[in-house]
């Protein structure tokens, strides 16, 4: 860590955050895992903020007048190693705006030249950009050719497929197999179906289809609306069509996304068996549809618990009488103010609001109590029991509290929320 430039300034160094391979263009200052928590949990600890570059810091105007605004409510300044930067001075304020602007000017310029470099080559036959979808590899030519092993899986797959197998089952046995998934990480049943799933196995190029539901692609067309071709096919259309059927038999319809997710304590309830979160599933089986909450590293995801509604309704009544009659403080910032002749000195101050939090609660439903569990650390463990003479088994919830629960649920403002409106 060089800290010669903070030195040179006369600053003592107090932390130091690197969020390294995040875009400052796409995630602002307060979002960054490193940064974010300066800026949010630590802000009386520091008061000014160095870095490289101000294109290294932020790179939209908006964000950047966003921390100028919060810089002035927190009484912090933004200190650049290689431009004169000094928040302290209207000028100073008004040059980090024109560098800013430069920097959003120099974004909005790549992402120009990096669309039209795909708009281009999406119509060619050549494989210029992008990583292979899965089955195929690149030439020295250039070209995209098929890849043997990849071939042999995606050919074992559609046979396992047309004879009913799961695409679970599936995954399980290509782990057992170690057979590479071609992109990292474990085979899953959404990685098997994503895979079967894609039209590129028919030699066609592809696109990311930003209207369907699940993660699928299309098939880019040239100007003329004729298909891309850009390689040889794995399968042929009959066999395409054939394995899609297959796949679309055994389908399940899972629940409809809503702006809280599907799972509505997701992160809080867990399985007391493998410790993963539990979340909502749904089958069809004689026309008729079951939803219930399944875990993720139990084999098959254990035994479902079913009717979720009435587990958030258990764990609901479970956390309104353990801390419903907790007072909710909500701590805010305050610069300081000198006196005496000492320095300011900024602190955080905690201030009762005059409700509890069953008060809280009721007023804003179940996603204001799924998110002050989450930032307090409770869980509630989901335990499932077969009874016999029984299909479904006996669901029991334990909630599981950290020792300084209050001290976690005090509600932090978020200064850089937007304005409504």
């Amino acid at each position: 860590m060089n800290t010669r430039p903070a030195r040179e300034r006369g600053f003592r160094v107090v932390g130091v955050a690197s969020d390294l391979n995040v875009s400052a263009t796409r995630v602002p200052p307060w979002k960054r895992r490193e940064l974010g928590h300066w800026l949010n949990e630590r802000a009386p600890d520091f008061d000014a903020l160095l870095f490289w570059r101000l294109d290294r810091f932020v790179r939209r105007l908006t964000d950047l007048s966003i921390m100028i605004e919060w810089c002035a409510d927190h009484g912090k300044n933004l200190v650049s190693k290689h431009e004169a930067l000094d928040l302290s001075t209207v000028v100073g304020k008004e040059l980090a705006k024109v560098i800013g602007g430069v920097a959003e000017l120099e974004t909005r310029g790549t992402s120009t030249r990096v669309a039209s470099l795909w708009s281009y080559s999406k119509t060619q036959s050549d494989w210029l950009v992008g990583k292979p979808p899965y089955g195929y590899t690149t030439s020295a030519s250039g070209r995209l050719v098929v890849e043997p092993g990849a071939r042999r899986v995606l050919r074992w797959c559609h046979g396992a497929a047309l004879r009913g197998v799961p695409a679970r089952r599936m995954a399980t046995v290509l782990v057992r197999a170690r057979i590479p998934t071609g992109g990292g990480g474990r085979w899953t049943a959404a990685t098997v179906l994503r895979r079967l799933r894609n039209p590129a196995l028919l030699g066609w190029r592809v696109e990311a289809d930003p209207d369907a539901s699940a993660r699928r692609s299309r098939i880019v067309r040239d100007r003329h609306g004729r298909p891309v071709r850009v390689a040889a096919p794995i399968f042929t259309e009959q066999e395409w069509q054939s394995l899609q059927s297959a796949l679309d038999r055994r389908a399940t319809s899972q629940p409809a996304r809503r702006p809280g997710g599907a799972t509505e304590f997701l992160g809080v309830l867990v399985c007391a068996d493998c410790g993963t979160n539990m979340t909502v599933h749904r089958t069809r089986t004689n026309q008729r549809a079951y939803t219930y909450l399944r875990c993720r590293a139990c084999p098959s995801g254990g035994l479902g618990a079913p009717h979720p509604e009435v587990v958030y309704q258990q764990l609901a009544a479970e956390v309104v009488s353990r801390l419903g009659d907790c007072a909710v403080r909500v701590r805010e910032y305050r610069a300081g103010t000198a006196g005496n002749g000492r320095p300011a000195v900024p602190h955080w101050v905690l201030s009762p609001s005059g409700d509890t939090f069953a008060d809280r609660w009721r007023r804003e439903g179940a996603g204001t109590m799924a998110e002050d569990l989450r930032r307090a650390g409770v869980t509630c463990r989901v335990r499932r029991e077969r009874i016999p003479g029984r299909r479904a088994p006996e669901v029991g919830l334990e909630l599981v509290l950290p020792p300084d629960v209050e001290e976690r649920l005090i509600v932090r403002s978020d200064v850089f929320a937007p304005c409504p409106g």
